[in-house]
């Protein structure tokens, strides 16, 4: 058995081969992101038998090759970078090159033996880079109703006790056409309280008259045609935004409906299909896990405890080790799945009443979120709760 280590980089990788007993068979060698390195590996790494290339998960470099590696047969693994430091460091490396980590992967590999991964099939990988997509937006989103609020609070700081979400469609066509409060001057209330912000809604005659005097007695009249400037490119950007954000939407909609995990994750109460999606996205088919719990640990909804000898805490908090971003995204569907799912909600109210504080109940709710996800996709069959009898303690 042989074992390959490839140091991912953006321009230039470095592969590496051990035997068994650790001895290296290939020297550690570069080869270039590209046709001709590609082949220059496949030559150094000879015939895929008894053959295992382990290679850390390195931003996107390592994509193209791990699709070409597995095309001409070759059993691939991706490793945690945790994973491979750490190993590392018990031999207490204090040089770090290219060279030196393809041979530690080698190496990591031929005495852990990692698993070997397949390519996740075309719908998740499409659901994952619309997913991407949508949060790279919605960032954008985040960060330009940001820039208003800088510029309302300057320009019309009692706008915004009238209209209460600068990121709404409504504020957005006000600010449009009068975008500080000297904008409001001598501005019609008939043509204000006309305008529409959507195809159903006008702003109506009483905000209209409201913004007209609030404008007339602002504190920001004093500010020059740049702010104007300003909100209104932010208004245009936040209304194309918004659009782009309907039709990734409609389009992750209509993905989710092709995949049969995702689909089904979606009976369950509080998961929504952005939910589901983003769960396909980050972990590809959930019942690939050999446990609920190692989906949950690969979440991170355990506890991190640390008891030994006279420290004994009362608490323990999550570990850091875990999908941070996935947890995240988590967080809302499990506080509506509290709400609105009898079941969840019934664990939820039994961990309170055995006084636990109410966040660690619903992180608690959030990790049998999590069973209940593995159990829809290992059974490939829509979710049906199943309510404990009164007085059961679960």
């Amino acid at each position: 058995m042989r074992f390959a280590g490839i140091d991912i980089g953006s321009v230039t990788h470095v592969l590496a081969i051990v035997n068994a007993e650790g001895a290296v068979e290939v020297k550690a060698t570069p080869f270039g992101e590209d046709a001709a390195g590609y082949e220059k590996a496949l030559a150094l790494l000879g015939a895929p038998e008894g053959l295992l290339i382990a290679m850390e998960a390195t931003g996107h470099y390592w994509k193209n090759l791990f699709a070409t590696l597995s095309a001409a047969g070759h059993s691939i693994a991706l490793i945690n970078p945790l994973r491979t430091h750490r190993f590392a460091g018990e031999d207490l490396a204090r040089t770090k090159t290219g060279a030196l980590d393809a041979l530690a992967i080698a190496r990591f590999a031929a005495q852990k033996r990692p698993p070997a991964l397949h390519l996740s099939d075309e719908l998740a990988d499409e659901l994952r880079e619309l997913v991407r997509l949508r949060e790279r937006l919605l960032q954008d989103f985040g960060d330009r109703v940001r820039q208003l609020h800088r510029l309302v609070d300057l320009g019309f700081p009692e706008f915004t006790r009238y209209v209460r979400t600068l990121d709404s469609e409504l504020a957005g066509s006000i600010l449009r056409d009068y975008p500080t409060a000297v904008a409001f001057r001598g501005a019609s209330v008939r043509r204000l309280a006309a305008l529409r912000y959507d195809a159903h809604h006008r702003v109506g005659l009483e905000l209209a008259r409201t913004l007209i005097d609030a404008a007339r007695r602002s504190v920001g009249q004093h500010h020059s045609p740049p702010y104007r400037i300003q909100v209104r490119y932010a208004c245009d950007d936040l209304d194309v935004l918004r659009r782009r954000l309907r039709d990734l939407d409609r389009d992750i909609e209509g993905k989710l409906r092709e995949h049969a995990v995702g689909q089904l994750l979606t009976t369950i109460d509080g998961i929504g299909p952005n939910t589901a999606a983003r769960i396909i996205a980050a972990v590809g088919d959930p019942a690939a896990f050999h446990s609920a719990a190692a989906l949950a640990a690969y979440v991170g909804t355990i506890p991190r405890l640390r008891h030994s000898g006279k420290r004994q805490p009362a608490h323990a908090p999550l570990t850091p080790i875990g999908n941070a971003a996935l947890r995240a995204a988590l967080w809302m569907p499990t506080l509506t799945a509290v709400r609105s799912n009898p079941w969840l909600r019934a664990h939820y109210e039994r961990l309170r009443a055995r006084g636990k504080l109410p966040k660690v109940a619903l992180v608690a709710c959030m990790h049998k979120l999590l069973f209940a996800i593995y159990s829809v996709a290992k059974h490939r069959r829509a979710f049906v709760p199943q309510l404990a009898a009164p007085g059961t303690v679960q």
